[in-house]
């Protein structure tokens, strides 16, 4: 059986990386098992045949039990079953059954309901809970038949057969509601009401992580820019000590490249070298606020050495070192053995080691940390730090920390391994996506694309991939898909100019717009420029749920508010015509719209913006040399333009269309 990289978060943003089993030793199985997905208060999805999966011993013939129907299959050699029920309408309660032949066992699961089931993945906006949302002390009445799941936050870098246990279906009440991602719980609330019919939602996102990392990768792949990093991934799904040893080498390398000292200092990290004459600190934050001359103004390459005393016991138990946040990149050893490395100053180092790593007695830590330029170090706090044990001890590292100086430097970047989180490739769609394969959505929602405000162009190549790939992964061609576009965030403007955000913005409607199973849900107008996680979810989650009336429910209404459909010449002036308008557009707190910029090439202009009916009016804007136009061009743009219905219109990027 082939060994793979596990990731964990611990906290909100721990990360270990672990070498453990590549599947379950289903050989050891006795009595039948359906996967974690399934669970008592589950809801599957009605009007779609059901496969129903788990685990038994191998060649056990099992029979399945769901609503007075019954099927019979035998588990393979893997020790893996599977079988295909009739659709059924929506409605329950019913008992799910699962049991092998001649008395073997089984398990029985309560209170499972037929109804209609939504994916909601990405980002920390997706993952928000409803509990942080506007207005949630008073908004979360009891509903039997609304449920949910939050999928367990695991990297893999093989795809699994099952999701990491516990899972746990929770019946929507005023206490665990607020546990549910807003965004999601409302959009499911809305929806449940207006369709009558019961509703779960599976959750499965992760704060901060990049798109890549939610893409399988038979489907990234296809990308040549991603093939040598996924073939580094599947290094470490069959053989993680040659995975290891690989990302070692680069590191290494990369330091050669970069700091003429590396090839000297890289005895710093042996357990025998003699670091009597370095200077100490507790680290308790990043280095320029340690109280150190020498590290008030420092940017660059440091070194850290500290040292741990393990009793026999210990060290045999001993499998993993937590540091906390680290500012930025680092590479950790553990008596001379590399153990991992992280480029992320906000994600906990908490990294796997291996057998025997660990000596009873005297034990060398020696991180090697390239500063980003906003503090640089161990930025955790001392406690946070320690040895982590198979029997669930915590050793801390109570020692004083060794440092040393190495090269200035400032605008360095080590590129991530592929497996790191929140960058990696392909790991949480392996974990937290692959394993739901058989499992039926009504629709999916999507909420991220902020870790991926810095490539755009990219972007646009990356979510019909997703989309695509998801599709693929649950074998519906036709999954209606809905984005929740970018909220605002950052840098006002004052004059038009470039924005990554904007960008990012228009490849989401981009993508949306070229596929006609998918919806977007506009959020322009209730970000916070201050706060990259704006609380008003149940607008988001009301603005998803017409999406989805529009889309998966076929209802005859527009699925959003006003969209650019097209901008021509009229005379001096230029006219936006839209779609979606409703009862016509109308601005707020102004006789006009406000964020229209006509443009000629590069050079945009903030220009005079009248709304009536279903256009605007861009007055005096045709000039010579005009080519495009674009609306709410910003990171945080304030914005004017509504229907009547009070959706606000699209940002949107447009050529003139010329006669």
């Amino acid at each position: 059986m082939k060994n793979h990289s596990r990731i964990r978060l611990a906290g909100m943003a721990a990360i270990a990386l672990a070498s453990l089993p590549g599947s379950p030793a289903f050989a050891q199985t006795t009595a039948p098992e359906f996967a974690a997905i399934f669970g008592d208060h589950a809801v599957l999805q009605r009007g779609e045949p059901l496969t129903l999966w788990g685990t038994a011993a191998a060649g056990q013939s099992v029979t399945v039990s769901l609503g007075g129907r019954t099927a019979d299959t035998k588990a393979g050699a893997d020790g893996r079953w599977r079988v295909t029920m009739p659709a059924m309408t929506a409605g329950g309660p019913h008992t799910l059954s699962v049991a092998g032949a001649k008395g073997s066992g089984g398990i029985t699961l309560q209170d499972i309901m037929i109804g209609d089931v939504y994916l909601c993945g990405g980002q920390s906006n997706m993952a928000f809970p409803a509990r942080l949302s506007t207005g949630a002390w008073s908004d979360f009445p009891a509903n039997p038949d609304l449920r949910f799941v939050n999928i367990q936050l695991v990297s893999e870098a093989a795809i699994q057969s099952d999701l990491q246990r516990p899972v746990e279906w929770k019946v929507v009440t005023p206490k665990t509601a607020g546990d549910a991602s807003a965004a999601c719980y409302y959009m499911a609330r809305t929806l449940q009401r207006t369709q009558k019919v019961p509703v779960g939602f599976i959750g499965s996102s992760w704060g901060g992580t990049t798109i890549q990392g939610w893409i399988g990768a038979s489907s990234l792949k296809s990308l040549p820019a991603y093939v040598k990093g996924l073939e580094a991934l599947a290094d470490m799904a069959s053989d993680r000590s040659k995975a290891m040893a690989d990302e070692a080498r680069r590191h290494e390398q990369w330091w050669d490249a970069h700091d003429p000292q590396a090839k000297a200092q890289r005895a710093w990290s042996s357990p025998g070298f003699d670091d009597a004459a370095w200077p100490s600190l507790t680290p308790t934050g990043s280095w320029k606020n340690a109280g150190a001359a020498a590290l008030a103004d420092f940017d660059g390459a440091a070194w850290f050495r500290t040292t741990v005393t393990l009793d026999e016991a210990q060290a045999q138990a001993a499998n993993a070192v937590q540091l906390g946040p680290i500012d930025t990149y680092d590479s950790t050893w553990v008596n001379g053995v590399r153990v991992g490395g992280g480029s992320t100053a906000w994600v906990w180092r908490d990294y796997a080691v291996p057998a025997g790593v660990f000596k009873p007695g005297r034990n060398v830590i020696a991180v090697h940390v390239l500063g980003g330029g906003s503090g640089g170090g161990l930025t955790g706090l001392p406690e946070q730090r320690g040895i982590k044990t198979a029997d669930g001890q915590f050793i801390k590292l109570s020692a004083p920390w060794k440092y040393q100086l190495g090269m200035r430097s400032k605008g360095l970047s080590i590129p991530p391994a592929p497996w790191d989180v929140p960058t990696s490739f392909s790991t949480l769609h392996n974990a937290m996506i692959a394993p739901l394969a058989g499992y039926k959505f009504k629709l999916a929602a999507w909420y991220q694309g902020e870790s991926n405000t810095g490539a755009a162009e990219e972007y646009e190549t990356l979510l019909p991939l997703l989309i695509a790939d998801w599709r693929k992964t649950f074998a519906q061609p036709e999954l209606p898909f809905l984005v929740v576009q970018l909220s605002s965030f950052g840098a006002v403007a004052a004059q038009p100019g470039p924005s990554n955000w904007a960008q990012l913005r228009e490849a989401q409607a981009r993508t949306v717009r070229n596929d006609r199973h998918a919806g977007l849900a506009v959020t322009i107008d209730v970000g916070d420029r201050t706060d990259i996680h704006p609380a008003q979810k149940a607008v988001v989650g009301g603005r998803l749920a017409l999406a989805a009336r529009a889309l998966a429910y076929g209802e005859a209404i527009a699925p959003g508010g006003p969209e650019a459909a097209g901008v021509t010449r009229a005379g001096e002036d230029l006219v936006v015509k839209f779609k979606n308008a409703g009862g016509g557009l109308r601005t707020y707190s102004a006789g006009h719209a406000i964020g229209f910029e006509a443009c000629a090439s590069a050079a945009c202009r903030y220009v005079l913006a009248v709304a009536q009916g279903d256009t605007v009016t861009l007055k005096g804007a045709n000039q010579p040399g005009t080519t495009h136009v674009r609306y709410a061009w910003a990171d945080a743009p304030y914005v004017n333009l509504y229907s009547t219905e009070d959706l606000p219109a699209a940002p949107f990027e447009m050529s003139i269309m010329d006669k």
